[in-house]
């Protein structure tokens, strides 16, 4: 049980940092007037906020990534063979990392699109990402296994998916929703809120 405590945790910590991921990024969409969100100049597209989700993948996975290796005592060379085992070198470690981060990227940019169009709708993207994400990463298992020989799939698997897509109907449709954000002042209703308010005081008294 303790071999298994360590990759548990880190994915409990995964499950915590991309649940925050969808709430957080629908802070960044672009105010809304008459119900549309405002374009550039005065507003901004998804990839303005996508940009700083690059710049903070580059600081922690490059910079944090590099001072680990160091720590660890890696090696920074990404062409060495390995003594011992024929058609495999460093390069693994590049040409495998950059399909991941790549494919990390374009799931970034879906989910930050989504959340933007959306109006910032966590509880309606969020449980999408989370079910189909696990139905994805095992038909894909599947896939991969597959190419090595014969593969015996259980049954309750296909059930496990398709309780899966219920389970993402039922949390999108019956988590709580908060009320819409009010609607932005014009400049003339924010000069003239403060006397309508003196004179709703004034008829009060």
């Amino acid at each position: 049980m303790s071999k298994m405590l360590i990759p548990i945790l880190f994915a409990l910590g995964t499950a915590i940092f991309w649940g925050c991921y969808g709430p957080t990024i629908g802070n960044a969409q672009a105010p809304r007037l008459d119900g549309k969100p405002l374009a550039p100049p005065d507003g901004w597209t998804p990839f303005k906020p996508y940009v700083f989700i690059g710049i903070a993948y580059l600081l922690i996975s490059v910079v944090g990534g590099s001072v680990m290796m160091k720590v660890r005592g890696d090696s920074f060379n990404f062409s060495a063979t390995v003594p011992g085992v024929d058609g495999i070198t460093h390069f693994n470690t590049a040409k495998w990392g950059f399909l991941a981060g790549t494919l990390g990227a374009l799931g970034a940019l879906c989910l930050t699109t989504a959340m933007m169009t959306s109006r910032g709708n966590a509880l309606l993207v969020m449980p999408i990402v989370f079910g189909g994400a696990v139905s994805v990463t095992a038909i894909v298992s599947i896939i991969k296994l597959r190419s090595h020989g014969p593969l015996e799939i259980s049954p309750l698997l296909w059930g496990g998916i398709a309780l899966t897509v219920v389970g993402v109907v039922l949390v999108a449709m019956n988590t709580p929703h908060g009320h819409a954000s009010a609607k932005p002042k014009t400049s003339a209703e924010a000069s003239e809120s403060p006397h309508a308010s003196v004179d709703q005081k004034d008829a009060e008294s």
